[in-house]
């Protein structure tokens, strides 16, 4: 059996191998392990003798399924004898990801006297003083709260705070790769909209910056919204705000390489939560000619019933045709598809039906809206969330500076100005001599990119943004759209 799905570094597997020690052994193996499917990563001899050969054999797998069925072929293999099978990702996680370190050596009695008692009552009282000096004088000028109530992981659901803690735990792992931001995950046994805000605003006074992550729309628009009301330090969404800041940043550059104009565009956004509802709303105020937003529900149009109150705006200010079909016809002459919704939605030859030079942002995780070989076929450009595919839209490339920027300039707030900034900051990283079909939008790994994000959230709190470009939408009818996103 062949997978049709793309195997994944998130499903590797280390299967130690004892086989017979001829000339042809290892490259059965390998073949083997091929036509499985799946994709060897790396194999390493481990020990041997006159007869065996010991090896470990570390393959991508599509799933856990996947994973078996080729470790099942191996071991009807003649000679072959699987000794051990190790999946990598749950080895990276034992124990968990992240762990305090001391800055202080406190090495001797004299440390100890000043970062602890004695000494340390001195710098309590100067903050009781003046509690501005919280921000110079503790861990809260380059500290994060990653809060999850667990109601929306990754795609996965509901699968509350307990399961959410490796999503956290790994977000914060990133805040500090990429961002040097010290960051803690704050999972909550609770979904009760007031309780969370209460909550927050109660650890508040620790952290330099709130950032809410995996709760479910729409509760997580009225907590952002209220705790933004609430805290003198910015509260920022990331699966709103971050996913959007990285579409525009892509979507820009893609029309580059294109040459069309945002103006001049029909864009389908398929997923109307809190990722869909951010990303249409950057889009609106960068000058996008038309949106349709697709849901579970079908294309938001006006007159459509039963909207929440982000949803109905969304009908009343979008699908300017008020289109009410299926997905498939939603994007028939379309320019653009942006999915952040469910996987295998779409088919190679729907995207065939898109206008010429069309471009395709299917981000769904782990297997996009439509397949991207197929997907390739017939679109310009086509980008994923996947790290083994090209063009991967990541929000890491758009946080980690994000924050280090907002606790650089003691931000209050995170506003849509920053949003706009950081997007043309991550845009211009790559270059117009770099651009091409396949190179729409920086690696996570270019060390240029934090650093032109924070110095562009600087710039905006200190007063000098980069121009914008014309809203689509005037400001005055997005200013009063409900309280979701900025």
């Amino acid at each position: 059996m062949v997978t049709t799905r793309l195997p994944s570094a998130g499903f590797s597997i280390t299967i130690r191998i004892a086989v017979t020690a001829d000339a042809s052994s290892i490259g059965r193996l390998t073949t083997c392990v091929g036509e499985a499917g799946a994709i060897v990563t790396a194999l390493d001899v481990v020990d041997s003798d006159p007869t065996h050969v010991l090896v470990d054999l570390t393959c991508d797998t599509a799933d856990a399924a996947h994973a078996d069925q080729v470790v099942k072929q191996l071991e009807e293999q003649d000679g072959v004898d699987v000794r051990k099978v190790s999946d990598r990702t749950f080895l990276l996680h034992l124990g968990g990801k992240i762990e305090v370190s001391s800055k202080v050596a406190l090495r001797n009695r004299d440390e100890l006297s000043r970062a602890y008692t004695p000494g340390v009552a001195r710098v309590c009282m100067a903050i009781a003083e003046n509690p501005a000096d919280a921000r110079r004088l503790t861990i809260k000028r380059n500290t994060v709260a990653v809060v999850s109530d667990g109601s929306a992981v990754l795609g996965l659901g509901n699968i509350g705070p307990a399961a959410a803690m490796p999503v956290m735990e790994g977000k914060a792992a990133l805040f500090k790769r990429f961002g040097g931001v010290d960051a803690w995950p704050v999972v909550l046994d609770t979904q009760d909209t007031d309780e969370i805000v209460a909550i927050v605003k109660a650890i508040a006074p620790a952290y330099g910056g709130i950032n809410l992550e995996d709760i479910a729309a729409p509760r997580c628009f009225e907590i952002e919204a209220r705790l933004k009301e609430l805290l003198d330090i910015p509260v920022f969404h990331d699966d709103q705000h971050g996913t959007a800041i990285c579409v525009l940043a892509a979507l820009t550059n893609a029309m580059r390489v294109v040459g069309k104009r945002m103006e001049d565009v029909k864009v389908v956004v398929s997923g109307a939560g809190a990722a869909g509802t951010a990303i249409m709303k950057l889009l609106m105020r960068q000058g996008v000619g038309d949106i349709i937003a697709y849901d579970r529900k079908g294309a938001l149009h006006r007159g459509m019933p039963d909207l929440n109150e982000s949803m109905q705006w969304l009908a009343e200010h979008t699908n300017k045709e008020n289109y009410a079909g299926d997905l498939p016809g939603a994007i028939v002459g379309a320019d653009v598809f942006i999915g952040v919704s469910a996987p295998n939605l779409l088919t190679g030859d729907d995207i065939a039906r898109m206008a010429d030079r069309s471009i395709v942002f299917a981000m769904a995780n782990p297997d996009p809206e439509v397949d991207p070989r197929e997907a390739r076929k017939h679109a310009a450009i086509v980008a994923t969330g996947r790290s083994d595919q090209p063009n991967q839209i990541n929000n890491v490339l758009a946080f980690p500076g994000v924050f280090r920027g907002m606790l650089d300039a003691a931000a209050e707030e995170f506003t849509e100005e920053m949003a706009l900034a950081a997007a043309r900051a991550i845009a211009d990283v790559v270059g117009e001599d770099k651009l091409n079909p396949t190179v729409i939008i920086p690696s996570v790994f270019d060390p240029r990119v934090t650093p032109a994000v924070a110095a562009a959230i600087r710039a905006v709190v200190k007063g000098t943004p980069a121009p914008a470009n014309p809203a689509a939408v005037p400001e005055s009818e997005l200013d009063k759209a409900p309280e979701t996103t900025f």
